[in-house]
């Protein structure tokens, strides 16, 4: 069926969550709730969001609305326009004016955290400014969709509820492009900003080298919608977890019960027979968790990614990407990479498996309480959750085999290439992509060098690792070195979305100009693609140097 409009969409609109779940009994009936408070119980409250003022198209996503089967004339529609841009009051039956915002835990790398909730309960954690406004079977798949930046919820802690245009415009091209390069993530659909409505936000002076904001700036706000199977994170499993551990009201080990059984209906029935028994299934749920969970870490650092604030809450249990709040793509390489200034190195590029170690620990802490009664369970659990470092391992040597067109992982080959990667001070980008080529000399793998003057020692270090790496893939003809080339860089990217090459795009955004986000967008769809000369002059190259250390391009420290 094609959705030419919201009448057809509301044909397809299945809201298992809000059917399904426990609401908060505390909620208003007219979702008017957008003052902080506690919420004790219940799975979501319900919430009105808040519409931006004088909405304003600036993109869609063509790939997700075919993949939904929405017509692209639908995002420039009014009502479309409307509804996307926080305004429910208009919609046909059977849509819901209202909207739905989640509680969740916060565990920061590990540790349960409850002082950054102004009640210091842990009770006022959740979605202050994110709302689901819709969940539907689309071509035979259930989506939520979730507004970014749609108003106050009782989780805003005294926040606005907005999401800015910067902010927005980053996550808009980036989960574009990370579903391009083919790794799990949220989607995105659309894109709207405001020219009459402004907020202040702390931001760096132009061509800072601080690590903290310095000033307050006004920004546009704007509402981008991100779309999913379902937007259940372990940081939500983590809190009802900790109510049923602490048996903090007499519902509480039911609605853990509950949230478990609707994540593995939302995001893992292909892989959990419904007819099993609790047990089975929530060993089940943490074996496949585990499985999608080290994938993805690989997978990010497989194309340079770096989620620089993965704390539970940023973590989604269906196991793919989502919140692109401080977020990078690594330019040159270094192990201890961090595009957010309080991410610290325990979120770093190379720490990003151990961080995903310390959430699924969480999210067994979190399902425990489900098999208390079962000690052999429990155990069973637990040797799940110890082997993570053993699985992650084995999800790491296997991509960084496939990077280097590897059949096996060799062990000596990448300890000594990271050592020549570092001290090169190499594009790790360019490089790999240089690399799949498979050159014979390193004239060609030069271009990905930002140290351009190199000693002869060095230099002779590459050429010996070259030559043996040569060795290794053990091309013999023509044809074959062809195939692992293919091969090769449709697993190194050419083009990756550097924060340098976002910066300009928002800024010329503000001005009303929005070509370069919809350049970006096209450019980055094709992540693996060999594209014109003139995009490969504007996006396969080194950082400028005047770039480095600049604050807002080099590191942030919000992502509003």
């Amino acid at each position: 069926m094609k959705v030419e409009s919201l009448e057809d969409l509301a044909k397809l609109v299945d809201y298992s969550l809000v059917d399904t779940l426990n609401s908060d009994p505390d909620a208003s009936q007219d979702g008017v709730d957008h003052s902080p408070r506690e919420v004790f119980s219940g799975h979501y409250v319900p919430v009105k969001p808040t519409p931006i003022k004088n909405p304003k198209y600036i993109a869609h996503s063509k790939t997700l609305f075919n993949e939904l089967g929405f017509s692209d004339s639908l995002a420039h529609s009014d009502d479309f326009i409307r509804m996307f841009s926080g305004d429910l009051s208009q919609l046909p039956e059977p849509m819901s004016k209202l909207g739905w915002a989640t509680g969740y835990a916060l565990s920061i790398y590990g540790t349960e955290y409850y002082q950054q909730c102004p009640f210091n309960t842990g009770n006022g954690y959740g979605d202050g400014r994110a709302m689901s406004i819709l969940e539907a079977v689309l071509n035979s798949k259930r989506w939520e969709m979730q507004l970014k930046g749609g108003g106050q919820t009782p989780y805003c802690r005294g926040a606005d509820g907005r999401a800015v245009l910067r902010s927005s415009v980053r996550e808009f091209l980036a989960q574009e492009h990370m579903h391009a390069l083919g790794i799990p993530t949220s989607r995105s659909l659309s894109l709207y900003t405001s020219d009459d409505e402004k907020v202040m936000r702390p931001w760096f002076r132009e061509d800072s080298h601080s690590r903290d904001p310095e000033v307050m700036i006004e920004e546009s706000v704007a509402i981008t919608t991100r779309v999913a199977p379902s937007f259940i994170r372990v940081g939500q499993v983590e809190l009802f977890g900790r109510r049923a551990r602490k048996n903090e009201h007499p519902n509480a080990r039911k609605e853990l019960e509950m949230i478990v059984l609707h994540l593995i209906e939302r995001e893992y029935s292909d892989e959990i027979d419904a007819t099993l028994a609790l047990k089975e299934k929530v060993l089940l749920l943490a074996s496949e968790f585990r499985a999608r969970l080290t994938s993805l870490v690989a997978n990010w650092m497989r194309v340079g990614y770096c989620q620089g604030n993965f704390n539970s809450d940023n973590c989604s249990a269906g196991g793919f990407t989502l919140d692109y709040g401080p977020f990078g793509f690594i330019d040159m390489f270094d192990p201890d990479y961090q595009p957010w200034t309080g991410g610290g190195k325990h979120f770093s590029f190379f720490n990003q498996p151990n961080a995903a170690e310390k959430n699924f620990h969480v999210f067994c802490m979190a399902l425990a309480p489900l098999l208390k009664a079962d000690k052999d369970a429990l155990q069973m659990l637990n040797d799940i959750r110890n082997d993570f470092a053993k699985v992650m391992q084995e999800q790491m040597q296997k991509m960084w085999s496939a990077k280097l067109g590897l059949d096996t992982f060799d062990g000596g080959l990448f300890k000594e290439l990271k050592g020549l990667m570092i001290d090169t001070s190499i594009d790790y980008t360019i490089f790999f992509r240089e690399l799949s080529s498979l050159p014979k000399n390193i004239e060609p793998l030069t271009k990905s060098f930002y140290k351009k003057q190199l000693n002869e020692v060095t230099l002779q270090h590459w050429s010996r690792w070259l030559k043996m790496w040569n060795v290794l893939i053990n091309v013999r003809d023509e044809k074959s070195r062809e195939e692992l080339s293919k091969k090769m860089k449709l697993v190194n990217p050419k083009y990756t979305l550097r924060e340098w090459f976002l910066v300009p795009a928002y800024k010329e955004a503000t001005k009303g100009n929005y070509t370069h986000i919809r350049e970006l967008q096209e450019v980055m769809i094709k992540p693996y693609d060999e594209q014109s000369t003139e995009i490969q002059e504007k996006y396969y190259r080194l950082k400028p140097s005047q770039f480095f250390e600049v604050a807002g391009i080099s590191h942030i420290s919000c992502s509003s």
